[in-house]
C-alpha cells in the first residue's frame, strides 16, 4: 500500500472521505478499511495527512465488493478470485468459445440456478419438516 500513500492528490478529481463512503455505501468505515486489506484492487489514495480519500471507482468497487459478498453469497476469497478474473478477462477479448456467452455469463446462470436449486430443497426440506 506504499504506492497509495505517495500518490499526488489531484485537484479534478472528486475524492471521498471513509464516513462519506460509509454513509453511500451503508457500510461501516471499519469494515472498508478490511476490505482493503482483503482486496488488494482496493486501494484508495492516502492524503498527506493519512486520511483515506476515495475516488470514484474506489466507490464503485466498494458497491461491487457489497453486492457480490451480500446479495449474491460470494465469499470473500470467491469474491476476490472473482474480480481479478473480471479484471484480467477485461483485458483479453474473444472469450466465450463461440457459444454466444460469455464465460462469466455461463457462471452468472450457474451460480443462479445452483441459488435457485438451493432455495427450493430449502422450501422442501420445511414442507417436510412440517408434516
Amino acid at each position: 500500500m506504499s504506492t497509495a500513500a505517495t500518490t499526488p492528490v489531484s485537484a479534478d478529481t472528486r475524492y471521498y472521505r471513509i464516513g462519506e463512503v460509509s454513509r453511500l455505501t451503508a457500510l461501516k468505515p471499519f469494515v472498508l478499511r478490511y476490505w482493503e486489506t482483503e482486496f488488494p484492487m482496493l486501494e484508495p489514495v492516502k492524503s498527506a495527512s493519512g486520511h483515506r480519500l476515495y475516488r470514484q471507482e474506489d466507490v464503485d468497487l466498494v458497491l461491487k465488493i457489497k453486492r457480490l459478498l451480500y446479495d449474491e453469497g460470494f465469499t470473500i476469497a470467491g469474491a476476490r478470485r472473482h474480480l481479478r478474473e473480471l479484471e484480467s478477462g477485461a483485458h483479453e477479448s474473444g472469450e466465450g468459445g463461440g457459444h454466444g456467452f460469455s464465460g462469466d455469463a455461463i457462471t452468472q446462470l450457474s451460480r443462479k440456478m445452483l441459488l435457485d436449486l438451493r432455495d427450493g430443497l430449502r422450501s422442501f426440506l420445511t414442507l417436510l419438516e412440517s408434516r
